[in-house]
């Protein structure tokens, strides 16, 4: 079953469920994105949750989560590396429950303009048809029959857009997206979580949870630990597989000034670009601001990059290549450019209750990538089922045996229907 937004959930800041004294405690570890909506989920299912973190969202010294392009997209994502097939068909999963409860909120005027949460058109253009591409034949495919609202096929949107045709755009395809303010939207998640009773801990953690869990529980009182923390799970969850893939985005003013006012996300796959790593990824973030990019540098831990920077020169050329009017663009004169740091591991996503000590109440999600905002409430979803597996007591699994249990399910559940 589907997370779904009212019936398991509310965006409004009164909990669906009441938690009673008897009721379970959860520490959540990580104050992103994959953090706060995972205790959302669980504060409405009627827990008390203890989120600890060594950072908040702020306007200063912005999280990962802030910086995150934040477009909704279907896996693998534009720069998404996706390479587990066991992670891949969980993500098939997760991001489409999140698409309808983004578009849920989004439908709610009050509620899209203080989540910063907006559905509109996302193109994707290709170097040749798309089928003679099977990868990317398969995955049209997919989306068409995912659910999404909206999806068009149609070589017309080069034009419409004002792509250069040079640039060798020669097929594309649009659909109904999530897009997503992630200031606006990080504070109102941090406000929501704490008018449903969460409670805040500013803490760092630099030990692995399994050789602190007795510790850290009794000292919260808490039943589960959820760990939600990024590239920290190379330290807390002693995985060593984790690393970084670093990325950088120009804001540029969008107010239809300097060039036509760009109103949907634009893309183009990577070998049109003429790099895996090195793309066209163009993304209204709010009504006066385009977001330019994208790169993706496995392994680069250093943020100190700038707008001179040679592979953030490059990735302005080509984007002006791709769509000529942005040679006249200004940067945003407040906040020109801002790069993070996306957080892989070697299996991609993980979502999975701590496998390396018999009887662990440790519940992971980490490892999403880009794809924090579009995995969220799937991965949220998940995170509750375990954290209830733990609390009863049943044996910890792996990944592919949850994948097994659920396609069996739901073939159950079909043909009780």
């Amino acid at each position: 079953m589907s997370l779904t937004l009212w019936k398991d959930i509310s965006p409004l800041g009164q909990r669906l469920r009441e938690p009673t004294s008897r009721s379970p405690h959860i520490l959540v570890i990580g104050g992103g994105v994959t953090g706060l909506i995972s205790s959302w989920v669980l504060l409405d299912r009627g827990y008390h949750v203890t989120i600890l973190s060594n950072a908040w969202a702020s306007d200063e010294q912005r999280l990962t989560s802030q910086i995150a392009g934040a477009l909704w997209e279907f896996p693998p994502a534009v720069c998404g590396q996706h390479t587990d097939a066991i992670s891949l068909a969980h993500s098939k999963r997760w991001c489409m429950t999140a698409y309808h409860i983004w578009d849920g909120i989004a439908a709610i005027p009050a509620l899209s303009d203080a989540s910063g949460v907006r559905m509109m058109p996302s193109d994707f253009f290709f170097p040749e048809t798309v089928e003679n591409d099977p990868a990317q034949r398969s995955k049209m495919t997919e989306i068409m029959a995912s659910g999404v609202r909206g999806f068009y096929r149609g070589s017309d949107l080069i034009d419409e857009r004002g792509i250069d045709p040079e640039y060798g755009a020669v097929d594309a395809y649009e659909l109904m997206a999530p897009i997503i303010d992630t200031d606006k939207s990080m504070h109102w998640l941090m406000d929501l979580v704490e008018s449903k009773g969460a409670k805040f801990v500013t803490e760092t953690i630099t030990r692995d949870l399994v050789d602190i869990e007795d510790s850290l529980r009794a000292r919260f009182d808490a039943d589960v630990i959820v760990n939600c923390t990024g590239l920290q799970g190379e330290v807390l969850a002693g995985d060593d597989t984790v690393y970084p893939i670093r990325g950088g985005l120009i804001r540029v003013i969008n107010d239809g000034t300097d060039f036509p006012k760009v109103d949907a996300a634009l893309t183009i796959t990577a070998d049109a670009a003429g790099s895996a790593n090195e793309i066209v990824f163009l993304v209204p973030r709010n009504d006066n601001i385009l977001l330019i990019g994208g790169i993706a540098e496995p392994n680069e831990w250093d943020l100190n990059l700038t707008l001179e920077s040679p592979i953030i020169s490059r990735m302005r050329e080509r984007c002006e290549k791709f769509l000529p009017g942005l040679k006249d663009a200004r940067v945003d004169p407040d906040y020109p450019f801002a790069q993070g740091l996306r957080p892989f591991r070697g299996k991609n996503v993980r979502v999975e209750r701590e496998l390396r000590r018999t009887g662990s109440r440790i519940v992971h999600s980490y490892g999403q990538g880009g794809a924090g905002w579009s995995l969220s409430f799937g991965c949220a979803q998940d995170v509750s089922m375990l954290v209830d597996e733990a609390l009863s007591g049943a044996p910890a699994r792996p990944m592919g045996d949850i994948m097994t249990h659920d396609l069996k399910a739901g073939k159950s559940e079909r043909r009780r229907r």
